[in-house]
């Protein structure tokens, strides 16, 4: 089981594969290695840890460390501010998984509803005639009236 959940190859690299030291991934990110602290004290990017608790980086920090770069230095946002977004972000991501999950369990029933009700049709009887509603909007009166009985 890695830090980030989820169990998988552990030879398998995806963009969430710790790989990177901190010496490479301020390479990678055009940052300073001590910037690269100061964003993990703070929890703007917190990398997964070796053994030896050094900092491992993955293309998805180096992402991350980008994308609050950019944010601080282009657009004037502080970090308190930058870790906000941050979160919202990951809300955003969890939000939308979740409504994908429930999209398919919404579906799961729907499928189980027309099944369900496609066995309560198959189980009708064939000799019962449907009811069929006479056109009320005819106007047309229908009155009964008993036969006399003949003593």
């Amino acid at each position: 089981m890695n830090g980030r959940g989820g169990r998988r190859n552990p030879y398998q690299l995806t963009d969430e594969s710790p790989v990177y030291v901190i010496s490479v991934a301020a390479q990678l990110s055009g940052l300073h290695p001590q910037t690269l602290r100061q964003y993990d004290r703070l929890g703007l990017v917190s990398p997964d840890r070796a053994a030896g608790r050094g900092r491992r980086y993955s293309a998805r920090d180096i992402e991350l460390l980008r994308q609050v770069q950019e944010l601080s230095q282009d657009e004037g946002i502080n970090l308190a501010g930058i870790k906000r977004i941050i979160e919202l972000e990951n809300q955003v991501a969890a939000l939308k998984s979740r409504v994908v999950e429930l999209q398919q369990a919404v579906e799961g029933a729907a499928a189980a509803m027309r099944q369900r009700e496609a066995q309560v049709h198959a189980s009708y009887r064939r000799d019962l005639v449907p009811y069929q509603d006479v056109h009320p909007q005819s106007g047309a009166l229908v009155v009964w009236r008993p036969k006399k009985s003949r003593d």
